[in-house]
């Protein structure tokens, strides 16, 4: 028999990601005939277009199932370039655009070439749960700065400078965010943007929730408010949330050159280039009719309107509206301190196990993102779903004395 394995200190403090295991624990249920209802997929319940599904095909007739270049095939770079200027105002060339397997791989990446032991980077919560963790891996210290519910859950530009020090390197901005579903309005932008460029602060801004708006809002990429913001900006993006694309793992980002050939030269040496016909399905993504993000716009919209209206109607929650993504961000905490059927609620962990245990209902508990009082909710889901969803929330809170 072999001894025990040791592992690398790096992964102790690692997380499994809680919104995965909760979604996955969902779909075990589900699998095993319990009728739970989830809210807690991160990921559009819609098909992917059949025009993107279509380019996919036509890549595998055609062979394109070979190595291609390790940032991204020449058209999908100059399409993301296309993109980030007639979106958003932002000049880039090819060579300062590199294309990853998600988002998510985008941004560990950044980390990877920025970060490392000494460096700080401040991290707004309620933050996406993989920020703390990816921070962590460079064996960089994630500074958390807190924001308020009645302020929209938005960094106020005042608590960030206060939580800079002279070991500050970075800034995580995640606008739309998940899990809040707050946006920065332009002129939240300009202050931390000033506030940036006084201390040379780089920013990563995870704009994959770009497209995701309501209420007429209109986004705005911090990146474009000047060339000072923009030098220190890396804009992160990609197809996933905006096509109904999760599974293609397709994410990329924008940024100063040395940066981009510092994150393709990493890529080389752990996934190589990304999927060869998901990129090319991106190309449609980005190049084709956009009918299709419109429509599940407005009906993400719907759905976001009927769950803030059933959720306000619930004694003792209180949530601000989200303006973009598809979550809901609720504060439950008045409900802790009571107990169901003896078993005491005392947090948010606490709250959305009693749920999914006893009501059959999934979501994901405020301290994951770290903000305890609250859970996120998705309306990635079906108004049916929801609807239902809803009424045992509202059944279970009632029962809770």
């Amino acid at each position: 028999m072999g001894g025990k394995v040791k592992l690398a200190e790096r992964i102790r403090g690692v997380k499994p990601s809680p919104t995965l295991a909760i979604d996955a624990q969902a779909k075990a249920m589900k699998a095993a005939g319990v009728d739970v209802i989830g809210f807690g997929a991160g990921e559009p319940d819609f098909d992917t277009p059949e025009n993107i599904k279509q380019a996919a095909v036509e890549a595998l007739n055609a062979g394109f199932t070979k190595y291609c270049p390790v940032g991204g095939i020449p058209e999908l770079k100059q399409a993301i370039v296309d993109k980030l200027k007639n979106d958003n105002g932002l000049e880039y060339k090819p060579a300062e655009v590199v294309v990853s397997c998600g988002a998510k791989h985008s941004i560990y990446q950044i980390a990877q070439v920025l970060f490392q032991e000494g460096d700080e980077v401040i991290i707004p919560a309620p933050y996406w749960v993989s920020y703390l963790d990816i921070i962590s891996l460079t064996s960089a210290k994630p500074v958390v700065v807190g924001s308020r519910s009645e302020e929209g859950f938005k960094m106020a530009p005042e608590a960030f400078e206060r939580a800079i020090t002279p070991r500050t390197k970075g800034l995580i901005l995640n606008s739309p965010s998940n899990p809040t579903g707050c946006c920065y309005e332009r002129e939240d932008l300009e202050a931390i943007a000033e506030i940036a460029v006084k201390h040379k602060i780089t920013v990563i801004s995870d704009e994959i929730y770009e497209k995701l708006i309501y209420d007429g809002f209109t986004f705005v990429s911090i990146a474009s408010l000047g060339e000072e913001i923009k030098d220190l900006t890396l804009v992160v993006n990609g197809v996933s949330k905006t096509y109904a694309m999760t599974g293609w793992r397709i994410g990329y980002t924008a940024g100063r050159k040395e940066v981009i050939t510092a994150i393709t030269t990493i890529q080389s040496q752990s996934t190589s280039n990304p999927n060869s016909i998901a990129m090319k399905a991106s190309y449609e993504a980005l190049t084709g009719p956009q009918e299709e993000v419109a429509r599940m716009v407005t009906e993400f919209d719907r759905r976001r309107r009927y769950m803030m209206e059933r959720l306000q109607a619930i004694p003792g929650v209180t949530c601000p509206t989200p303006r973009g993504a598809f979550y809901t961000f609720a504060d439950y905490s008045s409900y802790y301190g009571k107990g169901y059927n003896g078993e005491k609620i005392t947090d948010s962990n606490a709250l959305a196990a009693c749920l999914l245990d006893k009501f059959k209902v999934a979501a994901v508990p405020g301290a994951a993102f770290g903000e305890d009082s609250c859970l996120r909710l998705s309306y990635a889901t079906s108004m049916e779903n929801i609807s239902e969803g809803l009424d045992r929330i509202q059944t279970a809170l009632a029962q809770l004395k």
